[in-house]
């Protein structure tokens, strides 16, 4: 092996368990070792440049100003009130709605946004009920997860494999796994209320205490939340369509989120811009940086003849192999640096022989996003929520949530393995 593949190697290794270990932010030590990458000559800085997702990173900032502006107009609050208002106050109900309305906002707000609406108010019901609230925070983290998996701008990992893969349209995502997501949720609400149905108990007064909430306040601003939610419909019409118009997903999204700050005017677009998540978009930037040195080295290509030699490149090995690889990865590594290096290598087996790769693509995306519910580390919502949780004076251990998580997310593998051989390769 020649030596820069060899520095390359050990400067992922070394990147990926600081990610990992959490000591030092992981934006920061994915920027340091994209530069490592370009500082020893690994990778020249103009083919580092070209290795970016700009689509990706476009997507995502476009869709941070979109919601978070709507964000601003208190609708998410007031959905989450209206809920548990027809749910009567009872705990178990409230549990279920708040998780199919997070499930449904990650397909398409983004789980990570979401579980940041989401949290808020979830405390607020669960103080006026006197209950727990790590029952409903724990099945919000996993139907986040199972939500975003449905559409292409539900979860980071979708959004890359999306822009890598010019074929796999928004459309597409929603035709081969929005039914899967489906399945797996409504597996998993009988079971949330198995699971939890004896720790969320309260009275009788206190929920009518939740019945007396008035939703409506929560509003502040009708006129806003009218224009938000316009661009809103039509951001979503355009990525229903974008193919039509030859248009990438971060275009729409984009001209979504500036047509939003044109109608709203310069307050709105300032407060906007300090919402991104920029710490976010500079992660992903270090991130391809840092996996275009193995590109460049020929570690992916290796990586992949590897792959095919074990399955013998048979199509259903290597689907399932790759299913259960990402989802048993995903538990216990964060799924977004872990997607970064599967593209290229599916890529790789592409320029291999394997002809068809539309089940490979499936398999990535369903256990990278299924797998995130495997254990506390393995997605962003579930940290941030984690996180949210232990402010509050709840903590969620991380052997609490893997002893939940991590069998939902066999289960939902399991799915997932039949669904995958059954559609596409039989």
């Amino acid at each position: 092996m020649e030596q820069q593949a060899i520095w390359a190697i050990g400067i992922f290794l070394v990147i990926y368990a600081l990610i990992i270990s959490e000591k030092i932010h992981r934006t920061i030590v994915a920027m340091i070792g994209g530069l490592l990458m370009v500082v020893l000559g690994i990778v020249h800085q103009e083919t580092a440049v070209h290795h970016i997702d700009f689509n990706t990173l476009g997507l995502l900032i476009g869709m941070m100003i979109i919601v978070s502006t709507t964000a601003e107009t208190g609708v998410f609050k007031y959905i989450a009130v209206l809920a548990a208002k027809k749910a009567k106050g009872e705990p178990v109900r409230i549990l279920v709605l708040l998780s199919l309305i997070t499930a449904v906002g990650s397909a398409f707000l983004d789980n990570v946004t979401t579980v940041l609406l989401m949290v808020p108010v979830t405390f607020s019901i669960t103080r006026q009920l006197r209950a727990n609230p790590v029952p409903f925070l724990v099945t919000q983290i996993i139907a986040s997860n199972v939500g975003g998996t449905a559409t292409l701008i539900g979860d980071p990992p979708n959004i890359m494999i999306g822009s890598a893969v010019k074929e796999l349209t928004f459309m597409a995502f929603i035709n081969n796994l929005a039914p899967v997501a489906v399945v797996v949720m409504a597996a998993y609400v009988p079971l949330f209320i198995w699971m939890f149905r004896k720790k969320i108990q309260t009275t009788d007064e206190l929920k009518r205490g939740v019945m007396e909430m008035k939703e409506k306040e929560l509003i502040s601003d009708p006129k806003l939340l009218r224009k938000c939610l316009i661009v809103l419909g039509l951001t979503l019409v355009g990525f229903f369509t974008h193919q039509l118009f030859h248009l990438e997903s971060a275009t729409v999204a984009l001209a979504g989120a500036f047509v939003l700050l044109l109608l709203t005017g310069e307050h709105m677009m300032e407060q906007a811009f300090t919402k991104v998540e920029w710490m976010t978009i500079f992660f992903f930037v270090g991130l391809f940086v840092l996996v275009s040195g193995l590109i460049e080295t020929g570690v992916i290509a290796e990586l992949a003849k590897q792959a095919i030699d074990l399955t013998g490149g048979d199509l259903v090995a290597t689907s399932l192999l790759i299913l259960w690889l990402s989802a048993i990865a995903s538990a216990f590594l964060d799924n977004i640096p872990f997607v970064a290096t599967m593209i290229p290598m599916i890529q790789e087996m592409g320029n291999m022989g394997v002809s068809n790769l539309e089940p490979l693509w499936w398999s990535l995306a369903l256990g990278a996003c299924l797998g995130g519910n495997g254990s506390l580390i393995g997605a962003s919502a579930n940290l941030i929520v984690a996180g949210m949780s232990g402010k509050e004076g709840y903590p969620i251990r991380f052997v609490q949530f893997l002893k939940i998580g991590f069998p939902l997310m066999l289960l939902s593998i399991l799915i997932s393995s039949v669904y995958v051989y059954f559609r596409y390769l039989i």
